[in-house]
């Protein structure tokens, strides 16, 4: 897009925000964000990209404080610890793939509703990128209860935020509306599966998807929007 700016001309960058719809505990958003993380990269002259995370929970249900190994509730889900080591391994190798090293042996499936709660209170702050790869990275490879409260804190610190004041937002009931109202958007909205990625809160692409098919869903939409003359800036 061109900007005319008194008797001159210059060229501005188009924006485009990007909600992604992920919890902290499914592997294919972990793997989904680093493809769309490659193909960021790919696009990083081309648009200025606004990502923000939306809440989803793979399993509400699960008891708040409550955490237990991952292959437990996935056995429970797919009907056999065989059939959960089978389901472990393949995901564990497709993340390799992506230079994500898993170590779900150790994982500690937990209720993310804090998780959500706290990437809620990052995104007003401007840390929730940094906090969405903190609490992957502990779930998936270092074994940490991402439902549990002080290893919530920890996380945040570990980026930046306040250790006390993440413990005392978390310990109170703010939030918490908010979040559940995130949720019920995601279910009118039909995503039943995560991640889903909506852009321009319009274009929705669900799975993790490869680089390249994220690279050409933004194309397509900035060359769709630029041919209809809607703006693409701010």
């Amino acid at each position: 897009m061109v900007a005319t700016i008194g008797p001159y001309r210059e060229a501005v960058r188009p924006s485009l925000t990007v909600e992604i719809w992920s919890d902290v505990i499914c592997p294919w958003c972990y793997i989904g964000k680093r493809r769309w993380e490659t193909a960021a990269a790919t696009l990083r002259d081309e648009v200025d990209l606004n990502v923000v995370f939306r809440p989803y929970q793979l399993d509400p249900t699960s008891t708040p404080g409550k955490s237990a190994p991952v292959v437990e509730a996935y056995a429970k889900k797919f009907g056999g610890e065989e059939r959960a080591t089978q389901i472990i391994d393949h995901v564990t190798s497709i993340a390799a793939a992506e230079g994500l090293e898993f170590r779900m042996d150790r994982a500690l499936r937990a209720n993310t509703l804090l998780a959500h709660r706290l990437l809620w209170l990052a995104e007003a702050t401007g840390d929730q990128y940094a906090l969405k790869e903190r609490l992957m990275r502990a779930y998936f490879c270092e074994g940490l209860d991402v439902g549990d409260v002080e290893t919530l804190a920890n996380c945040a610190a570990d980026i930046g935020m306040a250790r006390d004041g993440v413990r005392d937002f978390l310990n109170s009931d703010d939030g918490k509306a908010e979040v559940k109202a995130l949720l019920q958007v995601a279910a009118e909205a039909d995503i039943t599966a995560v991640p889903t990625f909506v852009f321009d809160g319009r274009w929705m692409v669900p799975g993790a998807q490869d680089a390249e098919t994220f690279v050409n869903v933004v194309r397509r939409l900035l060359s769709q929007k630029t041919e209809t003359g809607v703006a693409i800036n701010g």
